[in-house]
């Protein structure tokens, strides 16, 4: 059995070395590195693909979701409600740009947002939910939209785990993530299912008034070289990374299916333990993309299952040890603990297995053989 990897870049590479030295060259042969054609054939194909009507790519993750809230012209002190347990970088944007970010618990089943909880938590202040697709698993868009159409609120899609999901409604229409809000950010984080071999990011939306505002953002506030007439920062999607990226692109619906298939076979493998909380998924597994395989380990020492599967040669993350509410960063005083039951807890419990699209059944009953035996 070859290693096991937490994500295996080098194999997938090997399968598509040759498109992405060409695509590289094609780049280095053209001398078009800054917004070339590379960069403007990645963004019509990922436009096609998630059905959505402008696409802005941009340098990272973290930028996409900054500019997408600068796109808004909120006002410093205004807040935006986003998820307790999630990466740091869905609040670090809210804080950066003077905004109040407003944490609320997520849903103990798909660890996203809780619509609920998003209820309660709305002021006359509020102007913006971040809802983060966390572990590639949708939110529930359907009931987080219509709250914020009820209160006149954006939506911002943090959509860096979650791309190539898609979302169905009560009336049985799909969508895209990334296409389900006002505005929506994603990362090409070279882990991420669809990630560059650097960083990278984009912006995603279907107002035509918003895309030509952050079309200025991206490039110092400029649509006419030299005049300014906006704000802006530099942020560009480097070609490099967007011809590797338009090639992976045609591959990210396999690469998606191969991570769904690798989850099922978990939890086939694993979902009758009695300490063992397998991840949500819906029956045909479209909503969810396994960014990550999360198990939740219950009544037992979560940190020491961490241990024993690093001694056995298994890599595992723990996705996140501490809810964003207790960072010294984004901490309140006299924060309610109270309100994050479901956070509280799976900080806790979370431990999350490899996943990749080259899992091969062969690791995965390893992996799973070496969880089972621990819980024992």
């Amino acid at each position: 059995m070859d290693p096991i990897r937490m994500v295996d870049l080098k194999s997938q590479y090997n399968q598509i070395a040759d498109e992405v030295q060409s695509a590289l060259n094609d780049v280095i042969e053209s001398t078009a590195f800054i917004n070339g054609p590379a960069v403007k054939q990645f963004q019509a194909n990922l436009e096609q693909y998630l059905g959505v009507k402008h696409v802005i790519p941009c340098a990272n993750g973290t930028d996409a979701l900054q500019i997408a809230l600068m796109g808004l012209k909120l006002e410093p002190g205004d807040e935006v409600i986003t998820a307790d347990f999630t990466f740091a970088a869905t609040v670090e944007v809210i804080s950066l740009l003077r905004l109040t970010p407003v944490l609320i618990d997520v849903d103990p089943k798909t660890f996203n947002i809780d619509p609920k909880a998003i209820e309660a938590a709305i002021t006359p202040k509020t102007k913006a939910i971040i809802p983060v697709h966390l572990f590639g698993q949708t939110a529930d868009m359907e009931a987080i939209n219509a709250i914020a159409e009820k209160h006149n609120l954006y939506v911002v899609e943090d959509n860096a785990q979650g791309i190539g999901a898609t979302y169905t409604f009560k009336d049985g229409s799909k969508a895209k993530t990334g296409t389900l809000g006002h505005v929506a950010a994603t990362s090409f984080f070279p882990s991420k299912n669809l990630g560059a071999y650097g960083d990278g990011g984009a912006i995603f939306t279907n107002d035509d008034d918003l895309a030509h505002f952050i079309r200025g953002i991206v490039n110092h506030g400029m649509y006419k070289r030299y005049y300014h007439d906006v704000v802006g920062v530099n942020s560009r999607l480097d070609a490099m990374q967007a011809a590797i990226l338009n090639v992976k692109l045609k591959y990210l619906d396999y690469y998606n299916e191969r991570r769904k298939e690798a989850a099922i076979r978990y939890t086939q493998l694993l979902g009758e333990h009695p300490n063992i909380v397998t991840p949500y998924r819906e029956a045909d597994c479209s909503s969810h993309v396994f960014h990550q395989y999360t198990l939740r380990i219950i009544d037992r020492d979560r940190d020491a299952l961490v241990d024993f599967l690093n001694e056995n040669g298994i890599p595992c993350g723990v996705y996140y040890p501490v809810p964003l509410h207790r960072q010294k960063a984004y901490a309140q005083p006299n924060t309610d603990e109270s309100l994050f039951p479901v956070t509280n807890q799976l900080v806790e419990e979370v431990i999350s297995l490899p996943m990749h699209s080259e899992l091969t059944i062969e690791q995965i009953e390893f992996i799973a053989e070496k969880v089972l035996a621990f819980l024992s």
